[in-house]
């Protein structure tokens, strides 16, 4: 296919020179540093034996106050840092004042402090280059435009009299050249797999961007059932593109959703009236009727099974709270599913599937909420999801511990860590009318997405160790979904196992595929995931 960009495409033998020229460029490009004078006052410090007042170390700190643990350990070495650090204050002194013998372990003394100058390296800020749309604003989920738009690149240099001067790339295999800090590709219809665009920048400041990606699809709606209803659904997966971002998993698995949008047990609707279920749950009615929420009188036995269940005269009875108790959190499953990037039905068919919307403890004493997450679950979202870990963590343990990171804290303080996020799940309050406390929902559910986010990006790395490909470019979008339900359920051990077993035996990694390499153990996951997937909700 041609393309008539407003670019100059330069013919092979040109490309060639440039690229010559390109890389002896590159091979000489300035770094982004500069180095600036900065003033500060100098203390210095002696480490002194209180037996016999000899000098022992010599500290020169650039902070006002007493040298820290960490100023004397790295001047002085570990073997004085540690007598130092266990010297009591020296009580006797004030009996004795003229006496310091008298006192034993190592003091600090301040001997100076002076005016100084020195310079710091400082890292400049880099250029990169956005990707945009022109003649059409997609919004999700169909991202359906008109007409065929035309993608843009625009550079930015943040340095002051330095400039974006030229954006090279390939399209779809075809390189391309602009001058300037703009650079406008029509678009053409794609294969449903869509086209990778790589591209970056040159800067007057004698350096270039990294190279960028973005993965585009573009087709073509067909004739419309009405006139003006066509047009094409255009889809781009860029962490450069400045549009409305497909859902977050889309974007970790490079994976484009389904054309046109997601359906079913994939969608997130504008209204939550849309989101309405009226399934008759048993375990749920148990729980009311349990609570004293309904008037089951005229039911033998109370309305209940033996294992806490309704029975038909109890569902009877409560089934009118029932269907009003799983549908009052719709609006909040669409707000946080909006918000996460995580699509509401399936939000609302795993709490169907988990608890039956019961966010209390019952069937099993040591998972919590509306997803009943367990203490795995929620090592999985501290470990995979680190937003939501840089937020959660500082609640519980000072902020220096947590900037090391889940991986690299203590395992008291990882236990610490689930330990405080299980509790926050937990909704059982017995001096509640209902018997679980509803107020911290938004919480509740919002926890279940991001677990579910963190899902994604194991899934994403479960599937790169098998076939050392990014998820997209090796399985569609519906089955990586159906992937991570299975891990969120069964964990990443069934997971691993079967996507390994199917990718080193030649298979596709789609669901029914990996679904028959479930270790034994493992397989009750299978209808688990299908009961999800199938199943769409609505009255």
């Amino acid at each position: 296919m041609r393309y008539s960009f407003r670019v100059a495409l330069l013919f092979v033998i040109l490309l060639g020179a440039l690229a010559g020229v390109t890389a002896a460029a590159l091979a000489q490009a300035p770094s982004r540093q500069t180095t600036i004078v900065v003033a500060y006052t100098e203390y210095e410090w002696w480490l002194i034996s209180w037996t016999d007042n000899f000098v022992l170390c010599q500290i020169l700190t650039d902070h006002e106050g007493l040298p820290t643990g960490e100023d004397v350990y790295k001047t002085c070495g570990p073997d004085l840092y540690a007598e130092w650090v266990i010297t009591p204050p020296c009580q006797q002194l004030t009996e004795e004042p003229d006496d310091s013998t008298i006192c034993t372990g190592l003091y600090l003394h301040l001997i100076s402090s002076q005016p100084k100058t020195r310079e710091v390296v400082v890292e400049l800020p880099t250029p990169t280059v956005w990707v945009e749309l022109e003649g059409c604003t997609p919004i999700p989920p169909d991202n359906r435009c008109s007409q065929l738009p035309v993608l843009v690149l625009v550079g930015e240099e943040p340095l002051p009299n330095e400039r974006i001067i030229a954006i090279n790339g390939f399209y779809n295999g075809q390189p391309f050249y602009c001058e300037g800090s703009r650079c406008a590709l029509p678009l053409g219809t794609t294969p449903i797999e869509g086209i990778v665009i790589e591209f970056w920048a040159d800067s007057s400041y004698g350096d270039s961007t990294e190279h960028y990606t973005a993965h585009v699809r573009v087709i073509d709606s067909g004739v419309p059932a009405t006139p003006g209803a066509g047009g094409f659904y255009v889809d781009v997966l860029s962490r450069q593109w400045r549009g409305e971002q497909l859902t977050s998993c889309a974007k970790t698995w490079e994976a484009f959703p389904p054309v046109g949008g997601e359906g079913d047990w994939l969608a997130t609707p504008d209204h939550s009236v849309l989101l309405a279920s009226d399934e008759a749950y048993y375990y749920l009615a148990g729980r009311l009727i349990s609570q004293g929420l309904v008037d089951v009188f005229e039911c033998p036995g109370g309305g209940l099974l033996a294992n806490g269940y309704a029975d038909t005269c109890g569902l009877e009875k409560a089934r009118p709270l029932v269907e009003v108790w799983q549908n009052q959190f719709d609006a909040t499953i669409v707000s946080v599913a909006q918000e996460s990037g995580v699509p509401a039905q399936l939000l609302k068919n795993l709490f169907a599937q988990e608890s039956q919307f019961w966010p209390g403890v019952f069937r099993v004493p040591w998972e919590f909420g509306l997803g009943q997450i367990t203490d795995y679950g929620t090592d999985v979202i501290l470990l995979w999801n680190e937003s939501f870990f840089r937020q959660f963590c500082p609640l519980v343990l000072a902020q220096e511990v947590c900037a090391l990171g889940y991986l690299h804290l203590y395992p008291e303080e990882q236990a610490l860590l689930r330990g405080a996020l299980a509790i926050e799940a937990k909704a059982d309050c017995p001096e509640c009318p209902s018997g679980v406390d509803l107020s911290n929902t938004t919480f509740n559910i919002s926890l279940f997405a991001n677990t579910l986010r963190a899902n994604c990006e194991q899934v994403a790395q479960i599937v790169y160790n098998a076939t050392k490909e990014t998820a997209g470019r090796v399985s569609k979008y519906e089955n990586l979904w159906r992937f991570t339900i299975a891990n969120y359920h069964a964990g990443a051990g069934c997971l691993s196992y079967a996507i390994h077993t199917t990718w080193n035996s030649g298979g596709d990694l789609v669901w029914d595929q990996v679904a028959q390499n479930f270790t034994p153990p493992c397989q009750g996951v299978i209808p688990y995931v299908e009961k999800i997937t199938q199943w769409t909700g609505g009255p």
